[in-house]
């Protein structure tokens, strides 16, 4: 390490509920860890609350108090004369003027050699109108090639970030994807796992646990769909939902409407990952996209055997498709119910791939992760 650096970590929430978030938190105390100075930046503070470190032990700022407004423009002789809308545009322009300058104030504040680490697209918006002179802007993407293509977060990218000094992907794979897009400032760099629990899953409970945000992208219609496949043909066997979300209503609806109920529990959020895996034999993980998932990292590092869509290209990198996990092809449902079947019939599978999980996903450690980030540093000062 070339000493202690001012990195600030800036993403659309400090607080919000999701992976992301984990992850700048995690990141964060492993920076100051490493002798750094860090300063955790949301654009606002959510309402669906994530329970941060108690105490953090570095800065943490919300730019906004709520999610900001989002922009209106005039679209029509007949806009421009609605003066209410007008008027809640100025003031919003204005607000937001005012957090670009208290983000530009905390940006001063570094010593030279600083470091900005942007994790989600949207963000960005407000730190490339800031002053960063003097500093290094990283940029991050926690979703795939695929994903962000088919998505508006893809003009963002390509509007956002040719400039900056370097941006960062999860996977060589989805880099190579990007270069050939024509963006030659990218690089890639996995999450880390957090740790391994002292004691894996004993693998005893007839439990398959899937735990995300209760949201589209996660694809738990789609596991619904899979489990009414399964549940008929391993009737002592329940799929626990752990996670909230927008969508949670619907899809309790859905699974009524299944005849699910009697082998589905909605667990509702947790602050305890370990300890719902250790009552849990299987996970599942059924997203339509996704980066590089930290739930199949945590669920391996608990030796608990996973089924997945394959659906990015840092799914495939964690799990070894038929040595210490199964894949199925994105959004085939039949197959990911077959995968289900597969893990849930067989308990000299399920502790033989438990097993190489939790010795496979060690080659994701922090320790491995840190010091690509110290020689990222290291190189953007040359």
């Amino acid at each position: 390490m070339s000493g202690s650096r001012d990195i600030f970590i800036v993403s659309n929430s400090t607080d919000e509920l999701g992976g992301v978030t984990g992850w700048m938190h995690r990141t964060a105390q492993l920076f100051q860890e490493a002798g750094h100075r860090v300063h955790t930046v949301g654009v606002h503070a959510a309402e669906r609350k994530m329970a941060l470190p108690d105490p953090p032990g570095y800065p943490v700022t919300a730019l906004y108090p709520a999610h900001p407004p989002t922009p209106w423009a005039a679209r029509g002789l007949r806009d421009r004369f609605r003066i209410p809308a007008r008027r809640a545009e100025a003031r919003r322009v204005v607000r937001k003027r005012r957090a670009v300058d208290r983000l530009s104030e905390i940006f001063r504040a570094a010593r030279p050699g600083g470091v900005v680490i942007v994790t989600q697209v949207w963000a960005m918006e407000w730190v490339g109108e800031a002053d960063t002179a003097g500093l290094r802007v990283i940029g991050m993407s926690h979703e795939s090639y695929d994903y962000s293509r088919a998505s508006h977060r893809y003009r963002w990218i390509r509007n956002h970030y040719p400039a900056l000094d370097h941006w960062l992907v999860l996977t060589a794979e989805d880099a190579d994807k990007w270069a050939g897009d024509g963006m030659d400032n990218v690089g890639f760099m996995p999450n880390a796992l957090a740790g391994l629990p002292d004691v894996p899953s004993p693998r005893r409970e007839k439990s398959v646990a899937s735990i995300g945000r209760l949201t589209d992208q996660k694809g738990i219609d789609m596991l619904l769909d899979a489990w009414a496949l399964v549940a008929p043909q391993r009737p002592d066997w329940r799929l626990d939902v752990y996670g909230t979300g927008e969508d949670e209503a619907e899809l309790r609806t859905l699974c009524t409407a299944l005849g699910l109920d009697g082998s589905v529990d909605w667990r509702g959020r947790t602050d305890d990952v370990p300890g719902a895996l250790a009552d849990s034999s299987v996970f599942v993980q059924s997203s339509r996209g996704e980066g590089f998932p930290l739930a199949l990292l945590e669920a391996m590092a608990s030796g608990v055997p996973c089924a997945a869509f394959d659906c990015a290209p840092g799914v495939r990198e964690i799990i070894r498709d038929g040595e210490d996990g199964l894949l199925a092809p994105a959004g085939d449902i039949g197959a990911l119910a077959d995968r289900l079947l597969r893990l849930t019939g067989n308990p000299r599978m399920r502790d033989a791939m438990g097993d190489r999980a939790r010795a496979n996903v060690q080659r994701f450690s922090e320790a491995e992760t840190m010091g690509r980030w110290e020689e990222l540093f290291a190189l953007l000062e040359r």
